[in-house]
């Protein structure tokens, strides 16, 4: 294979934002093919390498950059099945991002920097995939890192925005902390930061300290992948531009630290203790954001704490030693999530609001978006995991890895010994996985109900406001980008029918073993009897479920007897307070009194306010006291004693010769008796 094809697969993203960030104000003509061409032929390039490359093949090539006096740097290569196959989806979503922000953002004055920043972001994800050396990898990890702060302020004007851009770099920051510590302590103990210098030292079993090593970087990988307890952002992260959400919370910076683990899975392996800490963090992860998608209002939300959980559901395979079926759900996920989030831009902009409740009431809504309506609906069943959907083949091999951990027949494939993964991580992810089953069928199908098939609609005048949503609920508003009264342009409806096709097709590709299991680890992805059952039969419990507790809510609606009024909005939540919506929604009947709780995230801020925010605040103002009143205090002082002494210097000076004359010759007398004395 020739180098320079993987080698521009993240250098022109690069290239393209320098250029869109340089001409694009002066030549706005210009910034969206500057935008587009160098991430879709980025795709290419990334696709053509994963052919090139083919099956059971590694690619490794490197140069040093620098002598440290220790392990050292390296600007390389490392590709295999893994990278090549996340690459092409990293290059489809952003292809498809960008052409879908051409119209989405159409006149937004900076649709420039929003470009350029998405084309950098694809760049720093492609060389996470890429990157053959740790540090290297750190580099585009913490570029994503500062790209999405800038990307979910993009309407920084709005103090949503504004907030959930530093809360969202501030949360992951916390976890890049003991990351970077965990890498440096990696590379100590492998003498080298080259991931298959790494790789080789956890096989031969010189890691001194593999324990340690794996919970620093599973903090890192909590904050950027937002586990538990560093979920927090994600939600708030919505207020940003809906592709945007389609680009970071699908295919990029949430997977990044799935993908970490994934590659790094033998070190891993070497501690049990660490394995069932991500299982433990998986399983909170998957039931608690299941919970919280269930009672939210706002569409994208919902789909927020949807990828949360979906993420515990990658993170379970890991922790059951699976990383086959673990990256196999991320490809799928980060097709049908991207679909659902672009799917909802095209609904937002027909309604002119985030509110699922505000949806239900406008009339013949998915006859205005035909397009976002299917294409939604097939993203629904691919997230609920019903055959023959990618989502099901996914879900289904990550609940037969944990059954096989469970029984301690863990598939690790040949990267560790069986024995590894203990079978308590086993339990855990395969009881909340299949938990989480029924309940994100419940809030996927109360999402396209409420939305879509309220009866509520028929009786509506008009459309809703922006601010016409429940009035306890958190709401991350989004400045309006379209003409509700304009219908989609292609740019926004053909990316959705693109990635309906791996939606649906991708998940066959897993049943043979010399299609997708012979690219990446060789082993088998096809789902086991119990678990399909098990699995599919959750599901659909699930969504019927939450079917019968739509119809009782709508006919309690009917009848005029509504649920009681809920309680008032959490004031660390964004959304401006709203006149309260009735609405028939089964999320109040199926999650009874948690349903309050839930809304709120558990009440998960409110913790982290008192227990970390107030107390920082109050030091912080605590040190400017002291800065100000104290230390300030004594440099003041010093000054004026200066001051004091520099006027009083100054009487002496009277510019008299005969004085000056006097007072030396007294002084010279007065030295002259003390000598003699």
């Amino acid at each position: 294979m020739n180098l320079a094809l993987p080698v521009l697969v993240p250098v022109l993203p690069a290239l393209g934002s320098a250029a869109t960030l340089a001409v694009g104000r002066r030549a706005p003509g210009l910034a969206r093919p500057l935008a587009i061409v160098p991430v879709a032929v980025s795709a290419v390039l990334a696709l053509v390498v994963a052919l090139q490359l083919g099956t059971g093949q590694v690619l490794e090539a490197g140069t040093r950059l620098t002598p440290t006096g220790g392990p050292d740097l390296t600007l390389g290569l490392y590709l295999d099945g893994y990278s090549s196959l996340i690459s092409v989806l990293v290059g489809l979503v952003a292809t498809c991002v960008q052409v879908y922000s051409t119209a989405y953002l159409k006149d937004d004055p900076r649709y420039p920097s929003y470009a350029a920043l998405v084309s950098l972001f694809t760049a720093a994800m492609f060389l996470v995939v890429y990157s053959g050396d740790l540090i290297v990898l750190l580099v585009g990890w913490e570029v994503m890192g500062i790209c999405s702060y800038f990307l979910i302020g993009h309407h920084w004007e709005t103090a949503d925005a504004r907030s959930a851009s530093l809360k969202a770099f501030l949360v992951t920051k916390l976890g890049d902390v003991p990351f970077l510590f965990g890498i440096f302590l990696l590379g100590a103990d492998a003498g080298s930061f080259r991931i298959s210098d790494v790789l080789a030292a956890a096989a031969e079993g010189r890691l001194g300290h593999p324990t340690l090593t794996a919970l620093l970087l599973l903090a890192g990988v909590a904050g950027k992948s937002a586990q538990f307890p560093l979920h927090t952002w994600l939600p708030d992260a919505m207020a940003g531009p809906t592709p945007v959400s389609a680009l970071i919370h699908a295919a990029t910076m949430v997977a990044a630290g799935i993908y970490l683990v994934a590659r790094l899975l033998p070190v891993f392996l070497l501690s049990g203790a660490a394995l069932v800490v991500l299982a433990v963090m998986a399983a909170v992860t998957m039931i608690g954001s299941a919970l919280c998608a269930l009672a939210q209002d706002d569409l994208k939300r919902v789909l927020a704490y949807s990828t949360v959980g979906q993420l515990g559901y990658m993170a379970g395979a890991l922790a059951a030693g699976d990383r086959e079926a673990s990256v196999f759900h991320l490809v799928s996920h980060g097709a049908f999530k991207a679909l659902l989030f672009l799917a909802a831009g095209v609904v937002i902009h027909a309604a002119h609001t985030n509110s699922i409740s505000a949806m239900s009431r406008m009339p013949g809504l998915r006859k205005r978006v035909p397009d976002a309506y299917w294409t939604m609906g097939i993203a629904l069943v691919a997230l609920i995991g019903l055959p023959p959907f990618s989502g099901f083949f996914s879900k289904e091999a990550v609940l037969t890895a944990a059954e096989h951990a469970a029984n301690g027949e863990a598939l690790t494939n040949g990267l560790g010994p069986v024995s590894a993964v203990p079978q308590s991580a086993g339990w855990i992810v395969l009881i909340s996985a299949a938990l989480t089953a029924l309940l994100t069928a419940a809030y996927a199908a109360r999402l396209f109900l409420v939305a879509f098939h309220s009866p509520a609609a028929a009786g509506a005048a008009a459309p809703a406001s922006p601010a016409d949503h429940e009035a306890d609920a958190p709401y991350s508003p989004e400045v309006d980008e379209a003409d509700p009264a304009t219908a989609e342009p292609p740019a926004m409806r053909w990316p959705l029918w693109v990635l309906a096709v791996p939606t649906m097709a991708f998940g066959v590709t897993s049943l043979r073993s010399d299609w997708l299991p012979a690219l990446l680890d060789g082993g088998s992805l096809r789902p086991s009897a119990v678990t399909a059952v098990t699995g599919t039969g959750l599901a659909v419990v699930g969504a019927l479920l939450a079917y019968g507790a739509w119809r009782s809510a709508t006919a309690r609606l009917g009848a005029g007897r509504p649920a009681a009024a809920p309680l008032g909005r959490v004031p660390e939540q964004a959304g401006a307070p709203a006149a309260e919506v009735i609405v028939a929604d089964p999320g109040r009947t199926l999650l009874g009194p948690l349903f309050g709780p839930a809304r709120h995230g558990f009440g998960v801020d409110r913790l982290y306010s008192a227990l970390f925010v107030r107390p920082v605040t109050a030091a912080a103002r605590l040190v400017r006291f002291l800065d100000r009143e104290v230390v300030e205090t004594y440099v003041r002082g010093s000054g004026t004693a200066a001051g004091l002494l520099g006027r009083a210097v100054r009487l002496a000076q009277t510019g008299n010769a005969q004085t000056y004359l006097s007072a030396l010759l007294a002084g010279v007398v007065l030295l002259a008796v003390l000598v003699a004395v």
